[in-house]
Parts: C-alpha cells; structure tokens; sequence
C-alpha cells in the first residue's frame, strides 16, 4: 500500500479535479498554436520584423520545456496544490499582459513567462489525473488527459483564425482569462498535495544543476526553433547555442549524479518502461507535432486556404482520437498490452502518411484529406494512451511526477525536433526538385513553346504589350514549376515520417510487458 493512494478521488471530486487538470493541460496546449495564424496581425499593429515576431513562439517554447524537468522539484519545495494554483495565476496573467502589449519586446518577454506557467501545467495536470485515479482506472486516466494532448494543437489554429478574422488579436489571449480564474479557485478548492513532498533548504538547493539545465534546454530549444531560419551553423549565434546546450547537458547530468538533492533524479529512468517510454514520447511528439505543422502548411501556401479552413480540416482527426480514447483506456483495462496497441498505432499513423503521400498534388480536393485524417486520428488515439500508460506504469509517489516530467520534456522536444527537421528537410529538398525540374525543362519543346505561347496570348487578352506578357509567361511558368517542386517536398516529408514509424514497430514490439519491472517506492 503506497502513499500516493491517499490521494485517489472519488465521485464527483474526481470529476472536479479532473476537468480542472484536463482544463489548464488544454489551455497550455492550445495557446502553443493558437497565435500562429494571427502573427501577421501582431506584425503590422506592433511594428516588428518578421524575424521579431518569430520570438513570439520562440520564447513560449523556451519557458515551456526549461520548466518541464523542473516540475516535480517545485512542487515538493511549495506544495503541488500551490505551485499548479501559482502557474495558473502566471499564465493567467501574463495573457492578459500579452494582450495588452505596446511593443514587441513586451510581448515575448511576457509570453516567455507565460510559457513558464504554461508548461507546469502540462506536466502538473497529468500528474494530478494519474494520482487521483486507482492504479486499474490509470489507462483511463491517460486518455482523459490524452484528449487535450492531442485536440489541443489541433483546436489552436481554427480557433485562433476565427478570433483574428471577427474580433482583433489581443483576444486569443484574453480567451485565457476567465478560464484561468476559475482554474485557480477550484485548485485551491480541491486540488491535493501529496504527503511524500519534501522540501529543501536553501543550501541543498542544487541552483547549480537549474543554471546548466536552463542553459541546456533552453539553447536546445533556440537552435531548434531559429536553426533553418538562421543557416544553422552559418550563423554565429546558433554555433555558440550549440556548443552550451552540448556542455550544459554535460555538466548538467554529471551535476545530478554527484549533488545529494539533485533538482531532477535521473535515477529513476533506471525504470526500463521509463525509458522505452521517453523514447516513445520523442517519437510520438516528432509524428504529432509535425504532422499538426506539415498539413496546414501545406493546406494554405499550396491550396491557398485561409488559416480557418486550415484548422477545420483537422476537426475530423480531433473528434476521432477524442472517440478512439476511451476505448482504448478500456481494452487496456481488460488486459490488452501496451506494447501491441502502440505498434498497431504506429503502423496506421504509416499508412495515413503513405495515403497523403498519394493525395497530394497542386490542386487537392478538401474531400480527398478525409479518411487520411481519420486514420490518423486513430493512430493518434492508440499511441498516446499505450505510450504513457506504459511508461508510467511502474511508478509509485512521488516518482510518478518525475517520470512525467520526462515524458513531457521529450514529446514537447520530440515536436521542436520534427518541426526542425521537417523545414530543413524542406528547404534542402525543394531546391532539389526545383533544379530537377528545371532541368527538364527544354525551350526547344515543341510543348513547352506551346505552353508559353498560350500563357503570353492569355495575358495579352487581359491587355498587356506582347513583351510584358512574354515575361508574365514565363513567371508564370516559374511559378508552376515552384508550386509542383514544393508538392513533391511535402510529398517526401510525409514519406519518410511514415517509414521511421514503419521502422518503430518491431521495436515497439520487443519492449518488456510492465509486470516485471519495479522502481524505489516511496515506502521504501
């Protein structure tokens, strides 16, 4: 009998509690995503380069992930009911300062903030819903808490296109607000703090160990985040990141296996479930923020759909992870390993991208993204629960929340680095495909000349001088080249995600069950 059952709920305080987590865990998520389509809004109203509003998601990543490893320190020094109600009182806050910013320096620094509180609340919720569920209810735990994990970076883009179009910018941020205020009294009225926490004294602080992991990830997260925009290692200040989030993670984990308190335990990825399950979050975090990234990308720079219609045509994905959950939660209940639903998960999310790697083209139908989508949404559906289920499976107390925390740090990482990968990927192969495409392009065509000769009749029709619409010919030319260049890109992106997928599942296959592996309890 461990500590952390004191801490089950029942009734309907279990409901309270748990839609307060899966609330501040939406909030976080959403916020992420919901300010990318109005960037171009706060460019022109603030005056900033496009280089200047870029922060604006950079600094929000870099405070969610140098938090995440922090978690479950902070909660044992103050508390867990006051360190979640004092994130949600920052994030709330600061949203309501990014609306009100003057000047783009005030909005990043306070969107940095912002994403301090936000990224405590992703990890502190899901801990909050795994400890307040029976050790049989935790499969079901995980796909309450997995439905704003996976809606979240969905329901970011519609909804922040639908209050940019209607209402002004500042408001995706206000949306926050009230939301928050209720968060944080419900927390305080019935959110627990666990018995094990114990707090440090100020000598025992390892601020040493917080200095060199907020060097590591926070210039990890930089050089991911600026790194296709600024040349990589071209650029001096990503070469100098480079090199201190390299020696930060160095000196960091030799920092944690030396110092009596270290400010993250390291030790308890001795946990083989643990481990296989962090490297499954990288995995599963690369798959569904990449994919969130790649399709409205695609949808409007290739299509030309507005950020609204964009962010719809992932509805029907979110609503079919959102059934699929459940289900999931129960068959894993019932007996059903961690290990065959994460492969089965793996290889439909292979198959949804080798069916968009067949849709594509430079005119594709709203229609034919459908089924891909939905097969997608249950990929999703039965990856997220397994993966977590399994990774905490074996965890007891207070090694519960550092195990989430890892979790956490490596799919919001697992993101960073598919986002990173996928644009340079990008850049590199759609110069590729444009030089091979117009290579083939002989002048001397007799189609090609006939192709041209068409183009310049039609925009002579529109009344320009034959020369102008030579020249407006062969732009457009140009331009049909770039468009079917990039659809052959994107493409490619899809189909080598879908093999490293395809590559996981014997791996995933091969991990060991949860019943043979035990960690340190807090007994103990």
């Amino acid at each position: 009998m461990f500590q952390e059952e004191s801490l089950i709920e029942y009734g309907s305080r279990r409901i309270i509690v748990t839609l307060t987590a899966i609330s501040c865990a939406l909030l976080q998520i959403v916020d992420s995503t919901i300010v990318n389509v109005a960037l171009n809004d706060m460019k022109g109203n603030l005056g900033a380069t496009t280089s200047e509003i870029g922060w604006v998601i950079t600094s929000y990543a870099i405070g969610n992930v140098i938090v995440v490893p922090l978690t479950s320190w902070l909660s044992q020094q103050f508390g867990r009911k006051n360190y979640f109600a004092a994130s949600i009182f920052l994030f709330t806050l600061c949203s309501f300062l990014c609306g009100n910013s003057d000047t783009i320096n005030e909005l990043i620094i306070f969107r940095f903030l912002q994403g301090v509180g936000g990224g405590a609340l992703l990890v502190t919720s899901q801990t909050i819903i795994t400890e307040s569920y029976p050790l049989e209810k935790r499969s079901m735990a995980q796909a309450i808490y997995g439905l704003g994990v996976i809606i979240g970076p969905t329901l970011g883009p519609p909804l922040g296109g639908f209050i940019t179009d209607n209402y002004q910018w500042p408001y995706i941020f206000y949306i926050n607000i009230p939301l928050g205020i209720i968060a944080i009294l419900l927390t305080l009225q019935y959110v627990r703090s666990p018995k094990y926490a114990e707090k440090s004294k100020m000598a025992d602080i390892d601020w040493i160990g917080i200095i060199l992991l907020s060097i590591f990830i926070g210039s990890l997260q930089y050089v991911l985040e600026k790194g296709q925009d600024d040349d990589w290692f071209n650029d001096q200040t990503i070469l100098i990141l480079t090199v201190a989030s390299i020696l930060g993670a160095f000196f960091f984990i030799w920092r944690e296996t030396i110092f009596r308190n270290p400010v993250v335990q390291l030790r308890v990825l001795r946990n083989t479930n643990l481990r296989a399950g962090t490297i499954l979050s990288f995995i599963l975090g690369f798959g569904l923020f990449g994919s969130t990234f790649i399709v409205p990308l695609y949808t409007q720079s290739i299509l030309g759909w507005t950020a609204t219609q964009s962010g719809m045509l992932m509805i029907p994905s979110a609503l079919t992870t959102a059934i699929v959950m459940p289900i999931i939660g129960k068959l894993l209940e019932r007996g059903v390993k961690q290990q065959y639903l994460a492969a089965m998960g793996m290889f439909l999310f292979f198959v949804s991208c080798i069916w968009s790697y067949k849709i594509l083209t430079p005119d594709t139908s709203q229609s034919a993204f459908f089924w891909m989508l939905i097969v997608r949404g249950l990929a999703m559906g039965m990856l997220f629960i397994p993966v977590t289920t399994l990774s905490l499976s074996t965890l007891h107390g207070k090694h519960i929340a550092e195990g989430t925390a890892f979790t956490g740090m490596t799919r919001q990482l697992g993101g960073s680095f598919g986002i990173a990968a996928i644009t340079t990927f990008m850049a590199r192969r759609d110069m590729l495909h444009r030089n091979d495409l117009v290579s083939k392009l002989d002048i001397t065509n007799p189609e090609i000349q006939n192709k041209i000769i068409a183009l310049q009749h039609g925009f002579m029709a529109k009344g320009d001088a034959p020369n102008t619409a030579l020249q407006s010919a062969y732009k457009a030319l140009d331009y049909s080249v770039m468009k079917q260049s990039a659809v052959l890109t994107y493409m490619d992106v899809f189909l080598y995600i879908g093999i490293m997928f395809l590559i996981c599942v014997p791996f995933v296959l091969l991990i060991k069950g949860s019943s043979n592996v035990k960690i340190m309890s807090v007994a103990e």
